[in-house]
């Protein structure tokens, strides 16, 4: 099973200021993290970002929160108990407006299309993102795993969160995996926008 562009969003999990100096690789995966990020925004992915109790770890990075359409501020480890949830879902059901409605059914827009496959990179691996991606994986959404933009303070504690998630349903995968899923031929026309970023 690939990946597809039409049917992904993107969720950013606590890339945050007070956090990212104890990550193991913090510069890789932050790294890893804008990549998927203007990739995203690129091919018209929606991205989400998360922030753990902002107050006391600070906000995500400004040039990552940019790439999301909204940054959630949440004090649950699971981002899902504060409300990514219904993020997600969001554009799937998304109402007409009033207006709309009263048009012929020729002229209406149709819904917008599910998009059902979440690809998650984040910190800590193990506590903030792990908790999330099982209950998205419990909400019955697809989760893929960044591997190389996820980390934890120590390397033990980011493998035990990614054979958890393998073991739960999860997809792994790196940066360049969903890079070229998400395109699927050369002959795309933003392939080179999109290669330029992982060169």
């Amino acid at each position: 099973m690939l990946l597809d562009v039409d049917e992904s969003q993107l969720v950013l999990v606590d890339y945050q200021e007070r956090l990212m100096p104890a990550i193991h690789e913090r510069e890789a995966v932050l790294l890893n993290a804008l990549r998927l990020g203007r990739m995203a925004r690129i091919l018209g992915v929606p991205a989400w970002g998360t922030e753990e109790n902002p107050d006391r770890l600070g906000q995500n990075p400004a040039e990552l929160r940019a790439l999301c359409r909204k940054t959630l501020a949440k004090m649950h480890f699971s981002a899902c108990s504060d409300g990514l949830t219904e993020l997600l879902r969001a554009p799937a059901r998304q109402p007409q407006d009033g207006n709309a409605r009263s048009l012929p059914k020729h002229l209406q827009k149709p819904p917008a299309p599910e998009r059902n496959a979440i690809v998650m990179a984040g910190c800590e691996a193990h506590v903030c993102f792990l908790q999330t991606a099982l209950d998205l994986l419990d909400e019955e959404f697809e989760v893929w795993v960044v591997t190389d933009a996820c980390s934890s303070r120590t390397e033990r504690s980011r493998d035990a969160a990614f054979d958890r998630l393998a073991g739960a349903g999860a997809e792994l995968v790196t940066t360049e995996m969903v890079a070229f899923e998400w395109l699927r031929t050369a002959e795309h026309p933003l392939f080179k926008d999109v290669l330029s970023l992982i060169k």
